[in-house]
């Protein structure tokens, strides 16, 4: 950490990553004049380490900086285009390379949550602390029968949510007003919604339309007759997270929709199907990609499912292809919606 300095003048401070006493700091922390509880370290190790997860506190301070003209509207509440990752918004359609026909629409302000929810720690400031650097991202945990319990629990809740938001599809009706019901049934719940500010995503489920993979943003477009939505519901309940979505058909969707959708529900149901002790996680991607191939698509390998626990993502990897790891009771993981391409090339779902 060059051009660190002593962090630990009159008040005694603890590493941001390890907890041990610190006397570095964050030279960019220090420039921005941010608080010396959150830029100290105890060595340059825990700061290189810590960087990846680190570094977007100084993006944050930057969009906060009271100020004028563009940066002003970037960080301005309300009914604005959501940019930079989730971490500011503009007045403006931002520039991308569109694939399909669908764009993206202003969101609203995030939602508040109650102050007697228990929160994961990047509610407040939109950085996982804990996950990043956990060795549960390389090593598979076993869950205890505590965990377990725990687990099944908070996915009974994220069962119960999604059905709430199931309930709202209809044409007409905008994922931003989805997403609040999500909100309210998780808070009912006693839960907080994972995705809300988790690294900066702004909305309490992610809505995936039409040619969206997955993670889409809630925003004020409404939906359409023949559109195809996921929705993506994550349940933060008693130090533990469950994860799950479904694609809902609103109005009448076309055949090519419905064989998408039907096809993605039979891979995921034969990919359950073999789950048991012993299994390789890579038999259950070749279940779905044969699966997949056979009906007349094909996976799209960018995104996979993931570990779940306490921490909202950790090992292992499931991916909708072969992998090379091996599964044993009593691991407890997310099989991702599989995602999948038309033969003429058009990216559905």
């Amino acid at each position: 950490m060059a051009g660190g300095s002593d962090a630990a003048e009159t008040t005694s401070l603890s590493c941001v990553r390890c907890g041990k006493p610190a006397h570095l700091q964050c030279p960019k922390c220090m420039e921005l004049k941010l608080p010396r509880e959150g830029a100290a370290f105890c060595t340059q190790d825990c700061f290189k380490a810590s960087w990846t997860s680190h570094k977007s506190v100084h993006l944050k301070a930057k969009l906060s900086a009271p100020g004028t003209g563009e940066n002003s509207s970037l960080v301005s509440e309300g009914w604005r285009y959501c940019i930079k990752k989730g971490q500011a918004r503009t007045p403006k359609l931002p520039h991308f390379d569109w694939t399909g026909t669908l764009r993206p629409y202003p969101i609203s302000s995030k939602l508040t949550v109650p102050a007697y929810i228990e929160l994961p720690d990047w509610a407040l400031d939109g950085t996982p602390k804990v996950e990043p650097n956990s060795d549960l991202q390389h090593v598979v945990e076993i869950k205890t029968p505590d965990q377990i319990e725990r687990m099944r629990e908070t996915c009974r809740i994220a069962r119960e949510v999604l059905d709430a938001a199931a309930r709202m599809i209809r044409p007409g009706v905008t994922t931003d007003e989805i997403d609040r019901v999500v909100h309210e049934a998780t808070i009912t719940a006693g839960g907080y919604p994972s995705p809300l500010n988790y690294h900066f995503f702004p909305k309490s489920c992610c809505t995936s339309v039409n040619e969206v993979i997955c993670h889409g943003i809630p925003d004020s477009r409404k939906l359409e007759d023949g559109d195809i939505v996921n929705i993506d519901v994550t349940v933060y309940y008693k130090g533990v997270h469950g994860d799950l979505n479904e694609t809902y058909f609103v109005g009448n969707a076309d055949e090519a929709s419905r064989q998408l959708v039907q096809c993605t529900y039979e891979c995921l149901e034969k990919a359950i199907s073999i789950v048991k002790p012993g299994v390789r996680f890579r038999e259950i991607g070749e279940v779905i990609n044969r699966h997949a191939t056979m009906s007349g698509f094909s996976v799209v390998k960018s995104y996979c499912g993931h570990g779940i626990g306490e921490l909202f993502h950790c090992a292992p990897n499931i991916p909708h292809y072969s992998s090379l790891y091996h599964a044993f009771q009593p691991h407890i993981f997310y099989i991702q919606k599989s995602f999948y391409f038309m033969d003429n090339g058009q990216l559905l779902r």
